[in-house]
């Protein structure tokens, strides 16, 4: 027979194998079914969470920039200035009048007591000055003589002149500052030096020479 020669299949080994199969099959099945019906999780459930808006950017802080001038500068003091001399002419009668003297610096009580202070500094007062002044016992002796050509031509005069009166009340120099005539300065001069009599400028009672102005006058009603 042409089966006998061969190998084959017996019917109860395969229908073993099928029976085999068809068990792992079906274990495969349930896993799988066991699998799929396993607990399913829950969808994730989230909550929006308000943010914080971010703050407002810093300014950047530049440094304080100031522009340094210079200060104006401070305003003179205003001085007013000296007044003006008015020249006049002098009178030989009047006598200066000595200035009086400051008054004494009171100086400062020292307090009882043991105790130690800063020594005190008196000014030195300045010294009294008494300008020259025409001596009243040789007043008379002041008016020079009338220059003849003058007198012969009827014309009056003005002579101002400047002397040094010396420590001896006399007269040391004599300058002329303005003069009608030189006639009439020159009468004015001898007479000067040779009569008038002042009592000297002293300075703290002491006698030094001093210049004073003198002014003479030449009128024809007077001679």
């Amino acid at each position: 027979m042409a089966y006998q020669g061969q190998r084959g299949l017996s019917p109860v080994g395969l229908g073993v194998a099928i029976a085999i199969n068809g068990g792992l099959l079906a274990l495969a099945m349930m896993t799988a079914t066991t699998v799929m019906r396993g607990p399913v999780d829950k969808p994730l459930e989230t909550e929006a969470i308000p943010i914080d808006p971010p703050p407002p950017p810093i300014d950047e802080v530049k440094p304080d920039e100031r522009v340094v001038t210079d200060p104006a500068p401070a305003p003179l003091p205003v001085v007013p200035p000296a007044p003006y001399p008015v020249p006049g002419p002098a009178i030989e009668s009047t006598d200066v009048i000595p200035p009086a003297p400051p008054p004494p610096v009171p100086l400062p009580t020292t307090p009882s007591g043991v105790g130690t202070g800063t020594p005190v500094t008196v000014a030195t007062p300045l010294p009294v000055l008494v300008e020259a002044s025409v001596d009243p016992r040789y007043r008379g002796d002041f008016q020079p003589d009338y220059p003849a050509f003058e007198r012969n031509i009827g014309r009056d005069g003005v002579v101002v002149v400047r002397v040094l009166v010396g420590s001896n009340g006399r007269v040391s120099a004599i300058e002329p500052v303005r003069s009608t005539s030189d006639a009439f300065f020159e009468a004015t001069r001898k007479r000067a030096l040779s009569k008038w009599r002042f009592r000297p400028a002293t300075r703290d009672g002491v006698a030094v020479e001093s210049w004073r102005q003198m002014t003479v006058r030449f009128t024809m009603q007077d001679s």
